[in-house]
């Protein structure tokens, strides 16, 4: 039988994982390690992994970050020291949406090329999550990093590059508003903190740091199909004035939230040296990409929905091109790729087969809301779960910002769970999702029983960050999916 699913002792732990963050920003500086340029002693690595085995033993995923901090605790400049280890040297994938799937991507495509990856696979993200993932063996490391940490690990780690996704709203309580985090990167790419740097040339906030080319080799990606997106982005945008010259953004397309075709009265989106110039959707099953690059034209069938993954496997392979992976170990390692727990997975629980995806601020959950919008079913059932704790946000007022209003009609039955169950459920009724089809349900579990109940063989799982853990905690106790962290 199973072991009890302890809701509150899951909320403990995700608390715990963040107690040194109270302002969501690590210290600027990581620690000093030219005083000790020692290797870390074998027998602290020996209590760190036996910590990881300990923590996978006992089934609750432990193992993600709680070693990594008995290592640094031990051994405080273990992550420089063991970085410089790994032959192939460490790129790090930094950004707001999409950082997780992307670092994935690429970790497949290197796989796929024959190299060993040290990789933080399940999205451990802080330095914490990055320690502990070093003290697996491996040629190659491919690092997820928090946006806030990217400055403090690119200094220990020096990482031969660095991949910067995209930068919108999240977690404002804990980052602050965009335009700190625009100059933090801007400050790495000034200090020249990697050889290389892979940057998208369609969000208008990080592109123009690609215009520093004396200081360090980019490559720019972007989309180039103009079939795809609008003429300007249309609810969410998070870069409205060009901070240089004041001017209004002007678009000819916008794909992704505001990023897109724009142009300013000083600056225009750089043509990307990466760039997708067909893209065929075909809602959860995947999309077909034809991508052309420096060595040549891609032709790849990617097994991720959304257009906001056609952006993550663009950064992948504009990574695997800057450092010389075949064409032909490209194209195995992003079609043979699965989606990255709870973010388009699908797991069978009995007859209904439950898609989830992670929904975390205004830009990702409209853009799930698009691709589930070319479904052919007319009529979707949706289980969404909105915590308030330190990893979600406390503010959690950006859900008034989703653009749930055009696929209001596509809703079937809603069943609202987590912390602020009643909020999301009211932000619905607002978007004009009929009142008679909302539930709110307390209990990640008790919801989450009701919504297999009341769905048709299919339903949609949306929850945030925190409540993505406990569903996945849950539908791994009762056996329907591998534990997250394996």
């Amino acid at each position: 039988m199973p072991p009890r699913f302890d809701e509150a002792a899951l909320f403990e732990r995700l608390d715990s994982l963040h107690e040194n963050r109270t302002d969501g920003f690590p210290p600027p500086v990581p620690p000093d390690i030219s005083a000790n340029p020692r290797p870390v002693p074998h027998t602290k690595l020996g209590i760190a992994r036996a910590a990881v085995r300990v923590s996978r033993a006992g089934g609750r995923g432990g193992g993600t970050s709680a070693p990594g901090r008995m290592l640094l605790g031990m051994e405080p400049g273990a992550i420089g020291q063991l970085a410089s280890r790994l032959e192939g040297g460490s790129i790090l994938v930094s950004g707001t949406n999409g950082k997780t799937t992307t670092a994935n991507l690429l970790a497949s495509i290197l796989r796929a090329a024959g190299w060993r990856t040290v990789h933080n696979k399940a999205g451990a993200n802080a330095q914490w999550g990055i320690a502990t993932a070093l003290l697996e063996p491996g040629q190659i490391g491919v690092f997820e990093v928090d946006e806030a940490w990217l400055t403090p690990m690119a200094a220990e780690i020096r990482p031969r590059a660095i991949v910067l996704g995209n930068l919108s709203r999240d977690r404002l309580d804990a980052y602050g508003e965009v335009d700190y985090l625009v100059e933090r990167f801007a400050n790495l790419v000034d200090r020249a903190a990697a050889p290389r740097f892979v940057i998208c040339a369609d969000d208008p906030l990080i592109a123009a740091l690609g215009e520093k080319q004396g200081r360090a080799e980019v490559t720019l990606f972007g989309i180039e199909d103009r079939s795809q997106g609008e003429p300007t982005p249309r609810l969410i945008n998070d870069a409205v004035h060009c901070e240089d010259c004041g001017a209004a953004y002007r678009y000819d397309r916008a794909f992704v939230g505001h990023l897109g075709h724009w142009a300013c009265e000083c600056r225009q989106r750089p043509t990307p040296g990466v760039a997708a110039s067909a893209i065929a959707l075909h809602g959860m099953s995947g999309s077909d990409l034809e991508v052309s690059t420096p060595a040549g034209a891609l032709r790849l069938r990617l097994p991720l929905p959304g257009l906001y993954n056609a952006y993550n496997a663009l950064a992948a392979v504009a990574a695997a091109v800057e450092l010389g992976v075949p064409e032909a170990a490209i194209r195995r390692g992003l079609e043979s790729m699965s989606p990255v727990f709870g973010r388009g997975e699908t797991i069978r629980v009995g007859g209904t087969r439950v898609e989830m995806m992670l929904m975390k601020n205004p830009v990702g959950a409209t853009e799930l809301l698009r691709t589930l919008a070319l479904e052919r079913e007319r009529r979707l059932d949706l289980w969404i779960a909105l915590n308030d704790t330190h990893p979600d946000g406390r503010d959690t007022s950006w859900i008034w910002d989703v653009d749930f209003e055009p696929f209001a009609d596509r809703i079937g039955r809603v069943v609202c769970a987590g912390s602020r169950a009643p909020e999301m459920a009211l932000r619905l009724k607002y978007a004009g999702v009929p009142a008679g089809a909302i539930e709110s349900v307390d209990g990640i579990a008790s919801s989450f029983d009701r919504a297999i109940d009341l769905a048709n063989g299919r339903l949609i799982a949306l929850p945030t960050y925190s409540a993505m853990i406990q569903i996945r905690t849950l539908l791994a106790d009762r056996g329907f999916a591998a534990p997250f962290w394996e």
